[in-house]
């Protein structure tokens, strides 16, 4: 039996005992008056619990990555999959070294480049790691962070943080403590409040071995590119080397992203017919008395007062590809919130942050319409 088939085998998956949520606000650019209340999460950390925090791509649920309970804490808060990777999070290259039993002078370049920042990058994991973060896996995804709170939550606690999403598995995820709250509640101890997210998606993870983008985000394959000569985006339909059953990173495996109401996407450059498309789709369910949510990207369309005017309908216009790369799990989850039953997106170009955006909403989508 293989490593990661034999540590799932082995991960009793239970429910976790109900706790109080506090929640600390804290302001990232008064870090320094806020010494004190860091005081109650790194004291968590250290007792092996998981607090959630902010990062500049998503808020983060995490646990002493050194620590296989605690880690375990981090699967059994979220529910998440046992043969799914986790993150671990440093403060500084001093803390990276005895993580991984070495460092490739390819990865060398995006740190100095990319780091801190929303990258991922895989490495060959040191005996330091326990098992229960890579998943049995031979290497470890590890980033630094650049959000202030972040990186000093892990440099009080002194210790690297593994840490997915702070959001119930499958769920959008969270930019907000808010989101984190409506997921987690009693069932993560302590939620750092930062503010929301500035870059809205989960960071890229890159495979240096493979040349692959193995989950695009936060850093662009356009800027890849520049210092990685013939990377590209790993396909699963052209996978050949069995990632998907045996997943190095998150992203890879299931289904992600996902609110309550259903997700049709809508790709494709043809504008008359992706308005076609969404009109009908709000027809049909406008007559079952249902109300549809649309995630208005394109600005080549208009709708009518008959729909931009309707009980029937939300909107949410997002102006620019950075904006919808920002938005979108928000616009996902206050949706949701609205009580809408159907969600429609106009697809964006996958250019850019476009990629990581496009990425995420057929994750999350039920239907794909192409036009």
């Amino acid at each position: 039996m293989d490593p990661a088939a034999s540590f799932k085998q082995n991960f009793d998956v239970q429910d976790v005992p109900r706790v109080t949520t506090q929640i600390i606000k804290i302001d990232k650019d008064k870090l320094e008056s806020h010494l004190d209340d860091f005081k109650y999460p790194t004291q968590l950390i250290h007792e092996g619990q998981v607090v959630a925090f902010p990062t500049e791509t998503v808020y983060g649920l995490g646990a002493n990555a050194l620590d296989a309970s605690a880690v375990k804490k981090i699967f059994l808060t979220k529910k998440r999959p046992a043969d799914n990777p986790l993150i671990v999070h440093v403060s500084s290259e001093e803390m990276l070294a005895p993580l991984v039993s070495e460092i490739p002078d390819g990865a060398r370049v995006l740190m100095k480049e990319f780091w801190p920042g929303p990258l991922t990058i895989l490495f060959p994991t040191s005996d330091r790691v326990p098992p229960e973060v890579t998943c049995g896996q031979p290497t470890v995804a590890i980033r630094m962070p650049v959000h202030p709170i972040a990186r000093k939550l892990i440099e009080l606690s002194n210790v690297p943080i593994a840490a997915p999403s702070a959001n119930l598995s499958g769920r959008p995820s969270p930019t907000s403590a808010d989101h984190v709250y409506q997921d987690l509640k009693d069932r993560c101890a302590c939620i750092i409040d930062g503010g929301e997210c500035d870059v809205g998606l989960e960071s890229t993870v890159v495979d240096l071995k493979r040349k692959k983008i193995l989950r695009p985000g936060g850093v662009t394959l356009e800027q890849l590119q520049k210092f990685v000569p013939g990377i590209e985006v790993y396909s699963q339909e052209k996978d050949t080397e069995g990632l998907v059953s045996a997943p190095p990173t998150p992203g890879l495996k299931y289904r992600h992203y996902s609110p309550q109401a259903q997700v049709f996407l809508i790709e494709g450059t043809n504008f008359d017919r992706m308005k076609t498309l969404v009109m009908d789709i709000f027809n049909e369910y406008k007559g079952e008395q249902k109300t549809v949510g649309i995630i208005h990207t394109q600005h080549d369309i208009s709708y009518p007062d008959e729909i931009l005017k309707s009980e029937f309908c939300k909107i949410v216009v997002l102006e620019t590809s950075r904006d919808v790369a920002k938005g979108l799990f928000k616009a996902l989850r206050g949706l949701d919130s609205d009580g809408v039953s159907v969600i429609v997106m106009e697809g964006i170009s996958e250019s850019e942050e476009g990629l990581a955006v496009m990425n995420r909403i057929r994750k999350a989508a039920s239907n794909i319409l192409q036009c």
